[in-house]
């Protein structure tokens, strides 16, 4: 699927950052000094969350010893709890979701702030820290095409079609659409998006981020969403997460 691709290209550009970094990857005193400050700070995120999957890069900078100010890009799939797929009897076989009105794609943007709860006495500690942030977010929804039929000896004729709750019914359809079909339509919902996470760092360096992040992400779109035929259009989504952070400190 084309939007896995891209995560997958996203996800690879933000490890090449972090690779091209290798001169200073050491930093002061190799990391070992727990008394020594580094001002930037840059990570990469994967995550799942209870509507879908995605990925995350954050750049932050130290107000105080303790209290940092970031910005971040975060990307993210976006699916309806009511999605079930089922696989098509077409040639192709390919699994689709009965009742899907559009795939919708996220693209989240924030500014915020990181603060220290408990920092490491020792290198084997965990540092907790939470965050929050606001800022915009932009919904991408493009058709759900599926193939249907009225006769399944006939069934590879019938041109891709999008759901109509009307005509449609669970026999009639016999897989999905490429993901090509419907690109010339997909439609774009802005909205607000506001977030708030802990993050637990163990890494064994003082200049290397590892952690552990869970938090909760709030999306407000003031035109509502449509998923999935015969439920609401959603306006505001909640939805819960855990990722796994990895990035490095320099001066």
């Amino acid at each position: 699927m084309i939007v896995k691709r891209c995560l997958v290209i996203l996800f690879a550009c933000i490890c090449d950052y972090f690779s091209c970094q290798t001169q200073d990857i050491m930093g002061a005193e190799n990391g070992t000094n727990l008394n020594v400050l580094y001002r930037n700070e840059a990570t990469g995120k994967v995550f799942a969350n209870t509507r879908g999957y995605g990925v995350s890069f954050k750049r932050a900078k130290h107000i105080t010893e303790k209290t940092r100010s970031f910005y971040e890009l975060e990307a993210q799939t976006l699916k309806h709890p009511k999605e079930v797929k089922v696989t098509g009897v077409a040639q192709d076989r390919k699994r689709f979701v009965y009742g899907k009105l559009n795939s919708v794609f996220l693209l989240r943007g924030g500014v915020g702030f990181q603060n220290t709860i408990f920092s490491k006495g020792d290198h084997k500690a965990v540092e907790v820290r939470y965050s929050y942030a606001v800022g915009p977010i932009l919904a991408f929804a493009k058709p759900y095409y599926l193939q249907k039929t009225n006769n399944f000896r006939n069934e590879l004729n019938q041109p891709p079609v999008k759901f109509n709750a009307e005509t449609f019914t669970r026999d009639s359809i016999i897989g999905r659409g490429q993901f090509t079909d419907g690109l010339s339509e997909i439609k774009i919902y802005p909205g607000v998006a506001a977030k708030f996470n802990l993050s637990f760092e163990y890494a064994p360096y003082t200049n290397l981020i590892r952690a552990i992040e869970t938090g909760l992400s709030f999306d407000y779109f003031p035109k509502a969403l449509p998923i999935i035929a015969r439920n609401p259009s959603e306006n505001f989504i909640v939805t819960f997460y855990v990722g796994f952070v990895f990035g490095r400190k320099w001066m």
